[in-house]
């Protein structure tokens, strides 16, 4: 099996505002799930499962790569004007 990304914005508010991006990695061992951190580097976390439960308090919205690597230069941008 060849391993695969699915990445996630995760939306929080009634504006919609992109408020994290998670990626579930998926490979012959099984999936693992991440968030981005304030680093800017993937870290354990379990908001996929979460939102797949119905516990998590944003909704998730699945994204391309390429959306996901624009959405982590926002954040980037943002991290350096605070």
């Amino acid at each position: 099996m060849t391993s695969s990304v699915e990445y996630y914005v995760l939306v929080a508010g009634h504006g919609g505002r992109a408020a994290g991006l998670a990626r579930r990695r998926i490979a012959e061992s099984g999936p693992t799930d991440e968030t981005l951190g304030q680093d800017l580097s993937w870290q354990p976390d379990s908001a996929i499962v979460e939102w797949e439960y119905g516990d998590l308090g944003a909704d998730l919205v699945r994204i391309s790569e390429q959306e996901a690597e624009n959405l982590t230069q926002a954040f980037r941008t943002r991290l350096r004007r605070t």
